[in-house]
């Protein structure tokens, strides 16, 4: 009998290597690699092992010229929620594999199933729960009070059952709660490990590019919020969204990493009521609930989330250090980002912070991962320093340069339309982002430098 082939992989990157070692030189992680037995390929077989030709020889083989693809769109389907469809790009696309993650009890398999049970009054679905009982599941959607009838359920986590009942049921949308539950025959690994995950959701990608099914992928997250499993797993798939939201917080943001389909980094904004989850249609109104007394450090700002803009407040706490090394705390902004900030403040602004512990947090929950959050982020810092509150009408954007200049930033004619439709009288914006008539009642004030945003407060 031929030896079995097998390899070590990284179960933190994935990374593959020949012989064991204590350390993987990807991402420098200490024994993290595991011993996973490898498939043979067979020839014409349809098995996960077989990669993409597995699915190749349903595809057109002809060599075409590119102009002559036909460039018709693809259908899509809804979802019944507009946010999910927001982040999907317009959509489900038949044939594609999405994969949601999410921290544990962030509600990966609430919102699906609420897809599901929605979806299966005039669709084909097909939901297989690989970490719940049925009437765990038929539990939750009685809790929620969501139709039953119509949305077929299996209880397995043998890929090779649950492709032999998806090719007898046909459905439209297939749902696998979740990828690191399932596993194939072939493979000697236990279910969650490296080889079943990339096997696994080779095998169903595979059967939803043939069947051209929609496929919906459930995956767990490690405890850095990356998503578990092989780095491959993230390169099968066609979209990537991650659910976000502590379990304090009442509001979930679904955030797209990767789009075959639309744009990324789209958000799409829920709350978690008894009832499930539901959409916020203006994300904006919830993250603007402010006081009436204004306080010293709160200044809302406009960032772009996707395709549209969302006003958001940042508030800042500048106090004296009782240490030598004073502190840098920012929750929702890039740290890094702050420390070079308080730095560009003291050179080009005057002020110093070197002995001041500065403490930064964006209200809401919101991630902001855009550098037009900048020049508001200064001018919280300046208001808590000073003691003096800013102005309750007054919002700010723009990019802060390391000489001080004040640069644009991309979509500022909507963000100053975004702020007036919300009662919003004044806006510092860059020079390049005013527009050539400010909105009816509205003052814009354009800058250059960071010392004209400071005069101008």
């Amino acid at each position: 009998m031929a030896k079995a082939k097998s390899a070590f992989v990284c179960t933190e990157c994935g990374a593959e290597y020949r012989k064991w070692q204590g350390q993987c030189t990807s991402c420098q992680e200490w024994n993290t690699l595991t011993e996973v037995k490898l498939a043979s390929a067979r020839p014409g077989s349809g098995t996960a092992s077989s990669g993409r030709a597995g699915y190749a020889g349903d595809l057109s083989r002809d060599v075409v010229d590119l102009s002559n693809v036909d460039l018709s769109e693809v259908p899509r389907l809804t979802s019944t929620f507009a946010e999910f469809d927001r982040v999907l790009g317009g959509g489900l696309v038949p044939g594609s594999a999405v994969l949601l993650g999410g921290n544990p009890g962030a509600g990966k398999s609430t919102l699906l199933l609420q897809t599901a049970c929605k979806l299966a009054q005039q669709r084909r679905i097909l939901y297989v729960t690989g970490e719940e009982s049925l009437s765990q599941v038929a539990m939750r959607a009685h809790r929620l009070q969501l139709p039953t009838n119509g949305l077929k359920m299996l209880a397995e986590t043998s890929v090779e059952t649950i492709l032999a009942v998806a090719e007898r049921e046909k459905p439209e949308i297939l749902v696998i709660d979740s990828i690191q539950t399932m596993h194939l025959e072939d493979i000697s690994s236990a279910p969650g490990g490296v080889a079943q995950v990339r096997e696994s959701a080779a095998a169903l990608t595979r059967f939803a590019k043939q069947t051209h099914t929609v496929l919906l992928l459930v995956g767990h997250v490690t405890k850095d919020g990356t998503l578990a499993g092989p780095k491959v797993l993230e390169h099968m798939i066609d979209a990537s969204l991650l659910l976000e939201g502590g379990a304090d917080s009442r509001f979930r943001t679904l955030r797209g990493q990767k789009n075959r389909f639309g744009a990324v980094n789209e958000l799409g904004v829920f709350a978690m009521l008894e009832q499930g989850l539901k959409e916020v249609k203006n994300p904006s109104a919830i993250f603007l609930s402010r006081q009436e007394q204004q306080a010293p450090g709160s200044l809302v700002m406009v960032v772009w989330e996707g395709t549209r803009p969302i006003l958001v407040e940042v508030q800042a706490l500048v106090d004296e250090s009782a240490l030598g090394n004073p502190r840098r705390v920012a929750v929702g902004v890039d740290q890094n980002r702050l420390a070079m900030l308080l730095a560009v403040l003291n050179r080009h602004g005057g002020l110093f912070t070197g002995d001041q512990d500065v403490f930064l947090n964006v209200v809401g929950g919101v991630k902001v991962l855009e550098t037009s959050a900048d020049l508001a982020v200064l001018l919280a810092v300046v208001s808590s320093l000073q003691n003096r509150a800013l102005p309750k009408e007054l919002v700010v954007f723009g990019e802060v340069g390391l000489s001080g200049e004040i640069r644009p930033v991309p979509s500022g004619q909507e963000r100053i339309a975004e702020a007036a439709k919300h009662g919003f009288l004044r806006a510092i914006v860059p020079r390049a982002n005013a527009p050539k008539q400010a909105p009816k009642g509205m003052e814009v004030i354009p800058v250059d430098k960071l010392s004209d945003a400071l005069e101008a407060l």
